[in-house]
């Protein structure tokens, strides 16, 4: 009988994944540059300022990809401690006086020379590992609470109170339904973890809700943002003139007006409203369908894994950056609370860019092995 032997095609490209990333990268700098001049004017007397910077970023991003691309995906099942316990690090550094930097009352970056970095976008990719890893090898007492379940919450618990001491509470969301959905893949009993979200998940978010006059608020200017139109509205409000104002065809590449200091983080957490403003409802749909081809890929590339710990890491993979845009969009069209995470490939920012595309590289290398 002959002996079956992984091998990978080092030769391929999904391009299928592929094309639509590098379109949504493409997209991303030049919209930076457009939803950011007028800012990087303003505060460093320098247009291009983000955009130059975006475009170093998105450099770096494909240069990770390409690497990631060649690195066999089965390797990270070997370094999962060693990850985890690197994301863990990095997340207590942030909380160190000194090491953490700030930004509008969140430590949530490591600076170092004028070096920048968000460990949550490490650490994101960290727990796809160890979720990945943990599950395959339980497999056999899967549908034990003391060995399928509780491991996987606690890990899960620990990243959770060091990113919410930052804070960072649209990060600790997105880390629990990408959890939740790869723990649900891993074939984890759907009573504990039904009940255990209703128990303790859900009455934790209420509490953490109610606890903030602030978070409150924010939670329900989504509903009517017209009723608080000064602070926890306004970014909301602004975000859907620019969707309105834009129309079908958007005002044209540089021509928004929400931009021009009236639209809070322009370049990051509200890029797609620009592109709904100067795009218009074409170019909405057009990034929201890249969005589902990537999507689809994904997934399509997790379900042909014959190696489950391969399945369960590109499911991871694109779940997270799926639950990403999905928030991002929807708290921009508000339909969301609003919540600080940016857009995949899109928005400003070289922590979430270069992981996001090094995720990429790692998805098709998955998809690039295969078992004869």
């Amino acid at each position: 009988m002959k002996r079956r032997h992984h091998k990978t095609n080092y030769l391929s490209y999904d391009v299928v994944i592929l094309l639509p990333v590098l379109f949504l990268t493409g997209i991303g700098v030049a919209m930076v540059y457009s939803a950011s001049s007028a800012i990087a004017l303003h505060d460093y007397g320098n247009e291009y300022y983000f955009f130059t910077k975006q475009l170093i970023f998105a450099g770096l991003g494909l240069f990770g990809m390409l690497v990631c691309r060649y690195i066999p995906y089965r390797l990270y099942r070997n370094l999962t401690y060693v990850m985890v316990a690197g994301a863990l690090v990095l997340l207590g550094i942030v909380l160190i006086k000194g090491m953490g930097h700030e930004v509008k009352g969140a430590v949530r970056w490591i600076q170092f020379n004028g070096f920048r970095f968000q460990p949550v976008e490490f650490a994101r990719f960290a727990l796809i590992v160890f979720m990945g890893y943990s599950l395959t090898k339980k497999q056999d007492d899967i549908e034990s609470f003391s060995i399928g379940f509780m491991p996987h919450v606690m890990v899960l618990l620990v990243f959770s109170v060091l990113i919410l001491l930052q804070p960072d509470y649209g990060s600790v969301a997105i880390f629990w339904m990408m959890a939740w959905l790869i723990m649900f893949a891993g074939r984890v009993r759907l009573s504990q973890l039904s009940l255990s979200a209703m128990v303790f998940v859900l009455p934790a978010a209420v509490v953490l809700i109610l606890s903030s006059d602030y978070r409150l608020k924010r939670c329900l200017s989504f509903l009517d943002p017209w009723q608080y139109p000064k602070d926890e509205g306004y970014q909301v409000i602004h975000s859907l003139m620019g969707f309105g104002s834009g129309g079908l065809w958007g005002k044209g590449f540089g021509q928004g007006y929400q931009k021009l200091f009236y639209l809070p983080d322009p370049h990051t957490d509200f890029i797609f409203s620009v592109i709904g403003e100067e795009g218009g409802l074409r170019w909405v749909l057009i990034v929201m369908f890249l969005y589902l081809v990537i999507l689809w890929r994904g997934l399509g590339i997790a379900r042909s894994k014959r190696d489950f710990f391969g399945s369960l890491l590109a499911l991871g993979i694109t779940i997270s950056i799926a639950l990403q845009a999905v928030i991002n969009m929807g708290v921009n069209l508000s339909l969301l609370p609003t919540k600080g995470l940016t857009l995949p490939f899109l928005s400003y920012g070289g922590s979430s860019l270069v992981i996001n595309l090094a995720l990429i590289g790692v998805l098709m290398n998955i998809w690039a092995s295969q078992k004869q």
